[in-house]
């Protein structure tokens, strides 16, 4: 149990006489009528002649950030969600029992104003008080004010703490619903439906990716927490849905780094009669729409890179880009055993897992090209070895109808010409149970009821899933995915941390 400080000693203490005024220390509704920005705005421009003349009435409540006493009259700093404001209070002008009342308040309660908005002699914005409320006791002091919750964990763990001491944080909060509602509007625009799909998957598909494992007693059944929404959007497709999407949680039973957060959020749209390019064009419109609707510009400054959306993105191949990189034309390669030669050679280790040469190309992508991708680019044409669920090019069957795209070296979308032969379809699962078999734990499932529901006729169909929450951190300039998520998943207090959590701190 952690330790009581004198100061919450002396705030508890607090309580009983609030109870001898007969005001509840917890408070009861408040009608508010403006906020912190409002009040500045309506201001903006005006004398404290004018104003006065005006009496323009306000109610307004917030949290108390600054108190400085000067006897029978006080200024009070109060912050709202919009931002803070300056509050005038006189005993003169709310009489001695309320004025009583707010000598009890510490920086942290919450109360509410009513009054009439004034400008002091140094100019600034402020409430003069007419009515002072009581709302919320705060029994625990905030962070010192000039610092607030300095250790990174810290700010994590106590997210409310640092929405009110943060500026940036809860910037960050009401920035990141912002973006996904204009992510809707976009898509919606389009004539996409939004559907929800379940939670709890029978089967692991959809993605390559270690899953959550749950028991449902009622059917006395393992289930998996999705790790990817595809399969069942599909079946939609099939149903004559046509143009679906789904914003929803993803579960991934893996590591925790700068990147990646075991519950994190992702879109997935599909759209009938459409392919690999159709995706491509959607994915750019998209992410010039949000640079526009949401930050009204097409250049982001991230990473000490200068990051231009209003020219056409990159569209260049896996193979070209490591032939660019180690001169190694995989194009031209048949056999695997050259394939694995030459990843030795190169010192990459080939698991017992990647039995094609797809697998080592991938290797070797990610090795030598994946982190020079800094502008906007997408990367086509994906060994089949790892592209389960995407059409084989027509031209070069080795090769899948699929693309990912980067930004600084970090994948945000995976798009899709949908596997829509249920025969292929099953020979890619059967290969993926053999990869199981042999140890990869985040190869599918032979998922039976989603080859039965191509049977019934899916039509040619594109599809893309996009990382919503590294998307937030490009737009908003963040390098660790903790810090757009309210709530990331942290170790419990004094597990020594991993090197990747040091890294985050730092």
């Amino acid at each position: 149990m952690a330790l009581i400080t004198e100061q919450e000693i002396i705030r508890k203490n607090k309580l009983a006489k609030y109870q001898e005024l007969h005001v509840d220390p917890f408070g009861k509704k408040f009608k508010v009528n403006t906020t912190s920005r409002t009040i500045r705005s309506l201001s903006h421009g005006k004398s404290h002649e004018k104003l006065e003349k005006l009496q323009i009435k306000v109610a307004f409540a917030g949290r108390i950030m600054m108190i400085r006493r000067m006897g029978k009259a006080s200024f009070i700093t109060l912050q709202d969600k919009e931002g803070t404001i300056q509050a005038y209070i006189q005993v003169d002008n709310v009489g001695q029992k309320q004025y009583d009342l707010f000598k009890l308040a510490d920086i942290g309660d919450i109360v509410g104003l009513q009054g009439t908005i004034m400008i002091t002699k140094t100019g600034e914005p402020s409430i003069k008080v007419t009515k002072y409320t009581h709302l919320t006791k705060a029994l625990k002091p905030l962070p010192e004010k000039f610092h607030g919750l300095v250790d990174v964990e810290e700010r994590y763990r106590h997210r409310y703490v640092d929405l009110i001491t943060n500026e940036k944080s809860k910037e960050i909060a009401f920035l990141r619903p912002k973006i996904i509602k204009t992510m809707r509007e976009y898509f919606d625009s389009l004539d996409f439906v939004e559907v929800e799909t379940s939670v709890l998957a029978p089967f692991v598909g959809g993605a390559a990716a270690r899953p959550f494992i749950t028991h449902y007693n009622a059917l006395n059944r393992d289930f998996y927490l999705r790790i990817a929404t595809e399969i069942n959007l599909k079946k939609l497709i099939v149903g004559g849905m046509e143009k679906v999407y789904e914003i929803g949680r993803l579960f991934r039973n893996e590591g925790i780094d700068t990147k990646h957060n075991p519950e994190f959020t992702t879109v997935e749209l599909y759209e009938a009669y459409a392919d690999l390019k159709s995706m491509r064009i959607l994915l750019e419109k998209l992410l010039k729409y949000i640079a526009k609707k949401v930050f009204n510009k097409y250049v982001f400054d991230y990473k000490d890179y200068q990051i231009d959306l209003s020219k056409p993105f990159r569209w260049v191949s896996m193979t070209d880009l490591v032939k660019e990189a180690t001169g190694i034309d995989f194009t031209t390669i048949k056999d695997y055993e050259t394939a694995v030669k030459l990843a030795e050679e190169h010192h990459l280790k080939v698991e017992k897992t990647h039995t094609g040469i797809g697998h080592i190309l991938n290797e070797f992508f990610e090795t030598y090209c994946e982190a020079k991708l800094i502008q906007p680019t997408f990367v086509y044409g994906h060994p089949v070895e790892i592209s389960p669920l995407a059409k084989k090019n027509s031209k070069d069957p080795r090769f899948a109808e699929r693309f990912e795209f980067y930004i600084l070296g970090s994948e945000y979308a995976n798009a899709y010409s949908e596997l829509n032969d249920p025969l292929d379809q099953r020979e890619r699962f059967e290969a993926q149970l053999a990869a199981k078999a042999l140890g990869d734990q985040e190869a599918n499932d032979l998922d039976e009821d989603f080859l039965e529901a191509l049977e019934y006729g899916m039509p040619p169909t594109g599809g893309i899933g996009i990382g919503i929450d590294r998307l937030i951190m490009f737009f908003l300039k963040e390098t660790s995915i903790r810090e757009v998520i309210l709530f990331p998943h942290m170790k419990e207090k004094n597990v020594p941390s991993s090197k990747t959590e040091k890294e985050d701190k730092k």
